[in-house]
């Protein structure tokens, strides 16, 4: 996976930057950062890819690194933030002592990986206690799923090779991993193609908590106690 991303790294980071990519990019920043409680300290962006969250979480404040396989990535990451740490490592044996950050926050790499088990068990090891995690994926019984996955089997996007989850899968998973006080939220309850944003964005701020099922991006939170 990681030669893929390598090859789509600039296309990636450039989609931030078109209508839907902006919609999405703050609409998911909002969620993120409404159940995040940690305020200060140190932080990790497991996944962090061209350095969107890394990028936010300095600007909030936080003592934070950067973690990511693919190398193209890392490189327009790094160039963003230069004052950033950006290291290249794999998820599964992170290069990090125990419990030696407040927060960890994954966007968009879960879907990526083989062993979520594995990579929640570093999580929680590198996690201080009182620390947090919080992870965002696609949720796979979505409209937006639904319609990225017909689209995958024409043209090779990074979908055709991810696994999605449920928000009651992804809350297993923390809670058999040992993390406390689990829960998920959901928004974008409209596929890509739907031409009135400012709706979209209406719907997405009122019912995240209710159809916390049906939204196309799913946040989990959970803490280590």
């Amino acid at each position: 996976m990681a030669q893929y991303f390598d090859k789509i790294a600039y296309r990636y980071d450039a989609w931030y930057q078109t209508k839907v990519g902006q919609y999405v990019d703050r609409t998911e920043k909002r969620l993120i950062f409404s159940m995040i409680k940690t305020k200060r300290g140190r932080a990790l962006d497991l996944g962090c890819g061209t350095g969107n969250y890394t990028l936010e979480l300095y600007r909030r404040g936080f003592d934070v690194i950067g973690v990511d396989l693919s190398q193209e990535m890392l490189k327009i990451a790094k160039a963003k933030i230069p004052d950033v740490l950006f290291i290249r490592a794999n998820a599964y044996n992170l290069p990090f002592k125990k419990e030696a950050f407040d927060l960890v926050l994954s966007v968009t790499m879960f879907e990526f990986i083989h062993e979520p088990e594995k990579v929640l068990n570093e999580i929680y090891r590198i996690l201080k206690l009182g620390g947090e995690v919080v992870i965002g994926t696609m949720n796979g019984k979505s409209l937006w799923f639904l319609f990225k996955r017909v689209k995958s089997l024409f043209v090779e996007t990074a979908y055709r090779y991810a696994r999605f989850y449920t928000s009651k899968e992804l809350e297993s998973l923390l809670a058999n991993a040992g993390f406390s006080d689990v829960e998920s939220k959901s928004v974008i309850f409209f596929p890509s193609f739907f031409p009135f944003v400012g709706i979209a964005e209406k719907v997405d701020r009122k019912v995240n908590k209710k159809l916390k099922n049906l939204g196309a991006f799913i946040a989990v939170r959970g803490v280590k106690k």
